[in-house]
């Protein structure tokens, strides 16, 4: 049975869907992580789960109302709620951000502030664990070596088949609700993140200009990733949810490995190895590995922003805490 809330808890929820959504969009970071400190973790979990051939047959036996109340809807309605204005609000900025040509202090910002969170997640996620033992060690190190590998694997060309986006959508879903582990950059890895986000740019332009005749035309990518994003979603939830009430403390340690390991891909200062041409004709970076501010210095000749690294970070440090506040606050709400 799920817990009830007043409307001051779903806004709460809302308000963590907007964090969660603002997260799964940059590649490097999870929106699994902020529901985790924010304490909706398990409930996201359980609440997924609700979702089945069980509880769908309960539409005809109890009727909708029922059905709504065993799947928790007004929590998953007001999550992902949160999760679209995010993604629909911030999308442009972000890709914006991570596409501009060459080294920009608008990139070592977004980096840093993400190097920060991740921190601080670690931080947030390694206390809950009372008691190490070397199984928790183990898990750690499984962890952080698997998250390492993703993120120094090769990127793969960009696909835009229909088929292609539907596992896409299902792999990188899976990955999205696991803390430390970025479904965004899968998408990068697989060669479908920028196919998606101009499908996302794609479908609020075309509403934007009103163009309703050609709307259906731009969602069918859309429309196919998420078929896949749900068939993903439905599956791997009952796998974490089951890992959770089974093992927790080797599942937290392994979830807090793959942050460790994913902070290799976010290192705010790179050295660009490796290019491609865009589909609008940018310079978009494939291949990159970590350098000091020093060395970023001397090979763009250009000021490293280490102020500005150093305040985005603290920023994205003191989020965390201040989600956690939030969670606590919201927590027993009725």
């Amino acid at each position: 049975m799920f817990k009830k809330r007043r409307f001051l808890g779903y806004f709460g929820i809302y308000l963590r869907g907007i964090a969660m959504g603002a997260a799964d969009v940059v590649p490097g970071v999870s929106g699994g992580t902020i529901a985790f400190i924010s304490g909706i973790y398990e409930e996201l979990l359980n609440t997924i789960k609700a979702f089945n051939l069980s509880s769908l047959k309960s539409i005809r036996r109890e009727g909708v109302f029922s059905f709504w109340r065993k799947v928790n809807g007004t929590f998953i309605l007001a999550l992902f709620l949160g999760i679209g204005s995010s993604v629909v609000t911030l999308v442009n900025v972000i890709n914006g951000i991570l596409v501009q040509e060459g080294q920009t202090g608008e990139k070592i910002g977004l980096w840093s502030f993400f190097f920060g969170l991740i921190i601080a997640s670690v931080i947030y996620v390694a206390k809950q664990i009372k008691g190490w033992s070397y199984k928790e060690i183990i898990g750690l190190l499984v962890g952080g070596i698997l998250a390492y590998y993703i993120t120094i694997a090769q990127v793969s060309e960009n696909s835009e088949s229909i088929v292609f986006l539907f596992f896409a959508g299902a792999l990188a879903i899976s990955a999205m609700i696991l803390p430390g582990i970025s479904g965004s950059f899968i998408l990068i890895l697989l060669g479908a993140y920028q196919p998606v986000m101009k499908a996302i740019m794609d479908f609020i332009a075309t509403i934007k200009q009103g163009e309703y005749g050609e709307l259906l035309t731009v969602s069918i990518p859309l429309v196919v990733f998420a078929l896949g994003c749900v068939i993903g979603l439905l599956s791997f939830s009952r796998v974490l949810s089951f890992l959770f009430k089974n093992y927790e403390k080797i599942t937290l340690a392994t979830l807090t490995g793959f942050m460790i390991g994913s902070l290799n891909k976010i290192w705010p200062w790179k050295e660009i190895v490796d290019t491609r041409i865009s589909s609008e004709g940018k310079i978009i970076p494939t291949v990159t590995s970590n350098i000091s501010p020093s060395e970023f210095e001397s090979m763009y000749a250009m000021d490293s922003f280490i102020p500005y690294a150093i305040g985005f970070s603290v920023l994205g440090f003191g989020l965390v805490f201040g989600i956690e506040f939030i969670g606590n606050k919201f927590k027993n709400e009725n």
